[in-house]
């Protein structure tokens, strides 16, 4: 089971990862992406943010259940906008960017099923 939850934490921070390329050297599709949404460049370079402390916490075990939380947050966003506004493809891509959300979506949601006891580890954090 070790080595599956290892596969599933590269999986999603792997796919995470790889937008920050984009989003952050203004690729054009991911302009596109944002500028149909309504939110370029602040969402584009917002998102690519929020997607690499996702991925780097995903990575590391004792923070994976935040990263996989913070994982989702940002693939339901990106869903959503594919489902309701983009489309499932984009700019002739064959809909790999909607797959590559499902499958991260999918991974985190099992981190975090897995990861769910630590819940209430967060509740009792002091500040």
């Amino acid at each position: 089971m070790k080595t599956l939850t290892w596969i599933i934490r590269i999986v999603a921070a792997t796919i995470l990862f790889q937008t920050l390329f984009f989003k952050f050297t203004a690729a054009e599709e991911s302009v596109y992406i944002f500028s149909t949404l309504g939110i370029e460049p602040y969402g584009r370079i917002g998102s690519g943010i929020a997607e690499l402390i996702a991925s780097i916490l995903i990575l590391i075990p004792r923070t994976t259940f935040l990263g996989a939380l913070m994982g989702m947050g940002v693939i339901i966003g990106a869903l959503l906008s594919h489902i309701f506004i983009l489309g499932i493809e984009v700019q002739n891509d064959g809909g790999t960017l909607f797959i590559l959300a499902v499958i991260t979506f999918l991974c985190c949601t099992f981190l975090i099923f897995q990861n769910k006891n630590k819940i209430s580890n967060l509740l009792k954090l002091k500040f």
